[in-house]
């Protein structure tokens, strides 16, 4: 019997859509990349697989707080739980909401599954995960949470398929793209990972500022009388690699710039440097790597990025062999440590989620 699942993943800048058939395997049969929906398109989403019959919508919800984790199907308290939580991440979860309730009236009798960015995190060690603040505000679940979980997720059973005998021991994972993070996986279970209560957190991102000292936002926000929320939206939209360069967040007219742009140049330089300094620490917590792992738009497709964020690490086995990462090959390395290329397919892990919660109903 064949089923088909519309995946919907709501991102803070874009709405990527996919149907996926299964039968005794997943079968893509159509994808489309639309901008951020309001729920207006929610029909035409609907009808993305067309020709066939949808059984289910899958969605990426990057936010469960401390009580969501595995995949679940979509009811009313599943919905009050998460506009609850809107406050843990306010630039995702409202437009997933939006769109979960747009296609439960465009398509009424079509059961939604949420599959959480944050479940490949939920074993992490409390001493990674516990954040430097008083209890009470752990226990209302302030904490570190990691994001990009379901990207990490394929890239492990990628991983496992290609290079079994590394999958296995210690990997470094990094999901470079508008946002960036990494995670430091030992024998299959994420140990650290550079994201933290909100996907704000980490290293340096397109436009996000990633961790920076908070007496610097406090002295900004003294300075310009700032509230939070307008704390939050500096961070989030007019910090990172667009407030270094002076202008732009994207890698590629960065990397175009250069050159003739001092300022541009410091932006990439300092993006290629957080992330080593990251595969650094995690080889420290972890004792050693067995493979880095390169995703994500940047790390799929920018082999310059990736040749400043190895240079130098050959101390820990890491070399790079420029032909093949200027091919964007699979295995780029010929040292100890293998550093492979892989790209990353969030939307056929919700179609999976998606259709094993179902299977079980």
């Amino acid at each position: 019997m064949r089923s088909t699942v519309l995946v919907v993943n709501a991102g803070s800048g874009t709405t990527k859509s996919a149907a996926f058939t299964f039968a005794a395997d997943p079968e893509l049969v159509s994808k489309d990349v639309t901008p951020a929906s309001d729920g207006r398109d929610a029909t035409r989403l609907v009808r993305t697989a067309a020709g066939t019959t949808i059984e289910a919508i899958g969605h990426r919800i990057v936010h469960g707080g401390p009580t969501h984790h595995d995949p679940e199907r979509v009811t009313p308290e599943l919905l009050a739980d998460l506009t609850r939580l809107i406050p843990f991440a306010p630039n995702h979860l409202p437009a997933a909401i939006t769109l979960i309730e747009s296609l439960q009236q465009a398509a009424p009798d079509v059961p939604q599954v949420a599959c959480f960015d944050t479940s490949f995190h939920r074993e992490l060690p409390e001493v990674a995960s516990r954040l430097p603040i008083p209890a009470r505000y752990a226990d209302q679940g302030i904490r570190r949470y990691g994001f990009h979980g379901l990207s990490y997720a394929y890239l492990m059973e990628a991983l496992q398929r290609i290079n079994p005998r590394a999958a296995e021991g210690t990997v470094v994972l990094a999901h470079l793209g508008n946002g960036s993070s990494l995670a430091a996986v030992r024998h299959g279970w994420c140990v650290d990972t550079t994201m933290g209560f909100t996907p704000l957190g980490g290293i340096v991102m397109s436009t996000r500022s990633g961790d920076i000292d908070p007496g610097a936002i406090a002295f900004i926000a003294r300075q310009e009388g700032w509230s939070a929320d307008r704390i939050e939206d500096f961070c989030s939209h007019e910090s990172g690699l667009r407030a270094v360069s002076g202008g732009s967040g994207d890698m590629r007219e960065l990397l175009d710039r250069e050159q003739h742009d001092a300022a541009c140049r410091l932006a990439v330089n300092m993006y290629a440097y957080q992330i080593k300094k990251c595969i650094g620490a995690y080889a420290a917590a972890m004792g050693g790597i067995d493979a880095v792992v390169f995703s994500g738009g940047i790390g799929e497709h920018a082999p310059s990025i990736r040749s400043r964020i190895c240079a130098g690490l050959d101390f820990l086995g890491i070399h790079l062999d420029e032909s093949r990462n200027v091919n964007n090959d699979s295995l780029i390395s010929e040292g100890r440590v293998a550093v492979h290329v892989i790209p990353t397919n969030e939307e056929l892990m919700i179609a999976r989620l998606t259709y094993a919660v179902l299977s079980k109903a």
